[in-house]
């Protein structure tokens, strides 16, 4: 019986063993794989802000909720298993997928571009306002989860590519934690940045003089803060989106317009002691031309689908 029990303790032991160092195993391709999807986290953060713009402050938090509660619903119901099922059974498909969901981050960008200069359509006036702020909310909501979706296939996918050599159980344990750790960090940035006016109402009416101006100073830049937001979230969308593709492109072998891009990035690299940072620079706007080149050849189809329905 002594024995025996020694035996199954000893299994225990060894299984314990097994765990940790599985566990061991996530957590560092977790951390690989969350380093690797830096700035596509940078964008997803800019871009969400805009949509729990414009309601009263007491909405805001609870949009942003449920924003980053779609969000977990994306990662763990669709894209985790999706991208696991993906990379068994059929890997050929995750770049064609990818390239689909980068057009349609251009078209989104494209389209808010032309709103700014091309004259706007009163009728979509007229259809925000027969909206109650209810209906309001559930659309801008709505917006904000698609958009989340290609952003967070984007990171599960550079992710995914950065364990690819782990066991299938890694494998998802580490898309688990980047999941998780990922839409707490972005999300969590996000309710700052809307509540942040807030927060200068609230130190504006301190007695420390110095807090107080901090606060007033709060106020009066979030507009600004909140205005610049939204320019670098429509950038950010053609930059991840065009970069997207054009990886794409390399994939399937059409190398001139990944050639065009990599030279643009080698030139601008070659700048003294700054040649980093202006390499990574000419890479991202020259993906961003890519993006608004795809994004407004589909402007057009957008509009027609839109007109149908």
């Amino acid at each position: 019986m002594a024995s025996g029990l020694v035996a199954l303790l000893d299994d225990v032991a060894g299984i314990a063993k097994i765990a940790a160092a599985s566990l061991d195993d996530m957590a560092g391709a977790a951390g690989k794989a969350s380093s690797k999807a830096v700035g596509v986290v940078v964008d997803d953060a800019a871009v969400t802000p805009g949509y729990a713009m414009g309601f009263t402050p007491d909405r805001e938090l609870p949009i942003v909720w449920k924003i980053a509660l779609g969000s977990l619903r994306n990662k763990f119901l669709l894209l985790l298993p999706g991208a696991l099922a993906l990379s068994a059974f059929a890997p050929w498909g995750v770049t064609p997928l990818l390239m689909i969901g980068g057009a349609y981050l251009c078209y989104e960008a494209a389209e808010k571009v032309v709103e700014v200069f091309v004259e706007h359509d009163p009728g979509d006036d007229v259809d925000e306002l027969a909206l109650n702020s209810e209906q309001l909310e559930d659309e801008k909501v709505a917006g904000a989860i698609r958009t989340d979706l290609i952003l967070s296939a984007e990171i599960m996918a550079i992710a995914l590519a950065n364990v690819a050599d782990q066991t299938l159980w890694v494998q998802a344990g580490a898309l688990a934690v980047v999941a998780l750790a990922i839409t707490a960090g972005v999300y969590g940035v996000v309710g700052l940045i809307v509540k942040m006016d807030d927060i200068g109402l609230h130190l504006a009416g301190r007695k420390t003089a110095a807090i107080r101006v901090l606060g007033r100073g709060l106020v009066q830049a979030m507009p600004v803060v909140l205005h610049a937001l939204s320019g670098i979230g429509t950038a950010a969308m053609l930059w991840v989106g065009g970069g997207i593709i054009v990886h794409g492109l390399e994939h399937f072998g059409v190398e001139t317009v990944p050639h065009w891009v990599e030279a643009a990035r080698i030139f601008a690299g070659k700048a003294p002691l700054v040649g980093p940072i202006t390499a990574w620079a000419a890479g991202a706007m020259a993906s961003a031309v890519v993006g608004g080149v795809v994004g407004a050849a589909l402007v057009p189809f957008g509009r027609l689908l839109h007109k149908k329905h």
